[in-house]
């Protein structure tokens, strides 16, 4: 009797941690306020986290792509759980970075390096001058048109089949599927601002900052807008 009140015990224990660093997961979204601004956050949904020390991610490096496929380098400032970014005018504007989160290890198992991809689109979502391709280990991109859209995870260049993609609805809530062989997800319906979140673990070692690691966790975001104009 003892004995299985224990292994209840374990078992509750377990979903509890599990369950807490799941409701924990952090990740940066780059969020547009408007056709000249945009924030970002380090948070579970699109909002600042203003519990979360926002410089864990201040090496991010932002990078604007204009329509015509010109890049430049963006620069921020500190708000409130967030860094403030001003973006020039343009038909079709691409904020994307990469976030250097370190090498990390939680209890027992090898260390791990955690890179983030974030990405956002002003203008046409699925428009296919906002894939940046393959300067970005993971990216998330959308597809298709208003009432018919999709989204598709490229792994260095590449369509990923089997990937995890957690989407934050326009309707509220999220939800999680797999895409197919052609690294698609499902259609979904809604208009709205979508956010989403992917990962990819490369099982590649290596060392960074003095640090060796065993694998490499690489997590992409993407927020963007979906409407019938």
């Amino acid at each position: 009797m003892r004995m299985m009140t224990r292994m209840r015990c374990c078992a509750v224990l377990g979903g509890l941690v599990w369950w807490i660093s799941t409701a924990a997961a952090h990740f940066p979204f780059i969020v547009p306020e408007n056709n000249s601004k945009a924030v970002v956050v380090f948070s579970d949904n699109l909002a600042p986290d203003t519990n979360v020390n926002i410089e864990k991610i201040a090496d991010t490096r932002l990078t604007l792509r204009q329509a015509d496929g010109q890049e430049s380098k963006l620069e921020w400032t500190k708000g409130m759980g967030c860094y403030q970014v001003t973006l020039p005018a343009g038909e079709l504007r691409v904020v994307y970075g990469v976030t250097e989160y370190g090498v990390l290890q939680k209890g027992e198992a090898p260390p791990f390096r955690l890179i983030y991809y974030p990405k956002a689109v002003l203008g046409n979502a699925t428009d296919p001058r906002a894939t940046v391709g393959g300067k970005l280990p993971l990216e998330i991109c959308a597809e298709g048109k208003a009432g018919e859209i999709r989204f598709r995870v490229l792994r260095q260049g590449q369509p990923a089949a089997e990937a995890e993609v957690t989407i934050l609805l326009p309707e509220g809530g999220k939800q999680t599927v797999k895409t197919d062989k052609e690294g698609y997800t499902p259609v979904f319906r809604s208009n709205g601002r979508y956010g989403l979140w992917t990962r990819w673990i490369e099982p590649k070692k290596g060392e960074h900052a003095g640090r060796t690691y065993a694998e490499i966790r690489h997590y992409a975001t993407l927020v963007c807008d979906i409407n019938d104009k």
